[in-house]
């Protein structure tokens, strides 16, 4: 058997060609992160929450005209978030990138926001400062980026701590590489009830999330939830497998298992859960039947496990309403 491996960074960013870029406003308690590339990339969505916020997602139906993007958005502030996309498309317009429409050119920016609004930060403002952000992160992008309580994880919340952005990557055994972006603000749980140990526990990699290990026993009480509408978990899984928009969604679907490893509950009517799909189309798939099987497992198994990151490294910042992981066990014997 081949041993399961990161890249070596354990981001998205392994990802030859990918770029992250965030930004944030400590007062806001809230931030926007951006993924783009140097030049355009495949991309499908599958959504399963019930309270979805997006831009452009209909875009990316394997039916539709256009089969590549310039960047994805994921933003908190609800639905002011999404002016965030609005910014990183005038940017890289101003930079000539964009589907090419007589001599037009329009970038194609989807997005995805959270519901951060209330969560102890500032929002008393007079202009929208999401266009700000989005443009900020994406002039902010590279190949390393923080996790944690950054960008779109800035003001994330989980039902007992608070979320924040999350990222790992895994190397399959044809070669290719997959990874996972995402900002974790649940209506559920990514930890055991009662203890430290993260439900993405029997999927974690060496130490990334505290290496605690499995739950010792079974819980034996309900879930806890905030039972509120100030959720949502947005995420990115990404390959630089050679995939049609088509595959991208199935890879996008197959991600939502590692969601349902690492959230309960997850994908509730009040979550807007989705996942985008994306590849950069760089390395052809060496068996087409199987590649996509073990890209779809290598999909699910990132995203739970940078789900548990981006909660494991969420910080405290002042005003927060719910205590970081780690204030409570990161630090315990």
């Amino acid at each position: 058997m081949t041993q399961i491996q990161t890249g070596p960074k354990n981001l998205i960013t392994d990802i030859a060609g990918l770029k992250v870029g965030n930004a944030q406003d400590e007062i806001l308690k809230s931030g926007t992160t951006v993924l783009t590339a140097g030049s355009p990339f495949t991309a499908a969505v599958h959504v399963m929450g019930g309270a979805p916020g997006t831009r452009e997602t209909d875009l990316l139906a394997p039916d539709k005209t256009v089969q590549q993007i310039d960047a994805l958005v994921l933003s908190g502030g609800s639905a002011f978030g999404l002016d965030a996309a609005s910014s990183a498309a005038d940017l890289l317009r101003s930079q000539g990138r964009g589907f090419q429409v007589a001599d037009q050119s329009v970038p194609i920016v989807p997005a995805a926001i959270l519901f951060d609004l209330i969560n102890g930060g500032n929002k008393d403002w007079e202009v929208n400062p999401y266009r700000d952000l989005g443009q900020q992160a994406l002039l902010q992008s590279s190949d390393n980026f923080d996790l944690g309580t950054v960008g779109a994880g800035t003001g994330a919340t989980t039902a007992s701590f608070k979320g924040g952005l999350g990222s790992a990557s895994i190397i399959t055994p044809s070669g290719h590489t997959v990874g996972a972006l995402v900002a974790v603000n649940a209506l559920g749980d990514a930890v055991v009830p009662e203890c430290r140990h993260f439900w993405a526990a029997p999927w974690e990699i060496g130490s990334e999330f505290g290496g605690y290990g499995p739950i010792p026993t079974a819980p034996k009480d309900w879930p806890k939830t905030k039972l509120s509408a100030q959720n949502t978990t947005i995420a990115i899984v990404a390959t630089d497998a050679d995939l049609t928009q088509a595959q991208c969604t199935r890879m996008a679907t197959a991600a939502h298992d590692g969601m349902a490893r690492a959230l309960v509950p997850s994908h509730t009517p009040m979550d807007g859960d989705l996942v985008f799909g994306v590849s950069t189309n760089a390395k052809p798939l060496a068996d087409p039947m199987q590649d996509p099987i073990l890209l779809g497992h290598a999909a699910a198994t990132c995203l739970a496990r940078a789900i548990a990151r981006g909660v494991y490294e969420a910080t405290s910042k002042p005003g927060d309403l719910v205590p970081a992981y780690g204030d409570i066990h990161k630090k315990s014997p």
